[in-house]
């Protein structure tokens, strides 16, 4: 049997849809942030922590020293959404112009200069292997990623294809205290602060 493409892709958005409802009518209601992907809605149950958040700030505030003025570090709302990929998500940090905030809705995800996340505790796969696959696949540039649970991090470029679809073909690792480059932008990673030991 032929399935036409067109149906094909609206039979996809449907769902897309209906779990995007769903998550705009659970923001307000339960803890913690929601996500879409391919493989269903990601909920990350617990709120964000003191060093989840300080490192967000920190590294916001140390983006936008060195950014030019016509670019913002920005942390709040809306996501960035591809309804014809099926993902919706929420970067703790998205550097993007100015002009490209001015829209109705959430972003587009192919504006963002670059995109860094601080991993969570409760759930790191989330970002070390959902937002590695699906990041390059929305169009971000750059990647970065800040683990305050073990103090390093990475930044993956140069999107490129891949029988799975398009990835990032390189990764550079750090450890915090070393200088790290975000696109064009080099800051510190000095005193980022770490989530305590458990126990």
């Amino acid at each position: 049997m032929t399935i036409n493409p067109d149906n094909a892709q609206h039979g996809a958005s449907h769902p897309y849809r209906a779990m995007r409802d769903f998550v705009q009518s659970m923001d307000d209601t339960l803890p913690g942030k929601f996500e879409i992907t391919r493989e269903g809605i990601v909920h990350d149950m617990m709120a964000p922590v003191g060093p989840h958040e300080l490192t967000t700030l920190h590294l916001r505030k140390r983006l936008e020293k060195v950014m030019p003025e016509d670019l913002v570090a920005h942390t709040g709302t809306p996501d960035v959404e591809a309804e014809p990929e099926g993902i919706m998500r929420h970067p703790d940090v998205m550097v993007i112009s100015w002009a490209d905030m001015d829209v109705p809705g959430s972003f587009d995800p192919r504006t963002l200069v670059a995109a860094v996340e601080v991993v969570s505790r409760s759930n790191p796969d989330n970002d070390w292997v959902g937002k590695v696959r699906d990041y390059p696949l929305l169009g971000i540039p750059v990647y970065a990623v800040f683990d305050p649970r073990t103090g390093t991090g990475a930044v993956l470029t140069d999107i490129h294809s891949t029988p799975d679809g398009p990835r990032y073909a390189t990764r550079k690792d750090f450890v915090y205290g070393e200088d790290v480059t975000i696109a064009d932008w080099t800051i510190s990673t000095e005193n980022l602060p770490r989530y305590p030991d458990k126990g």
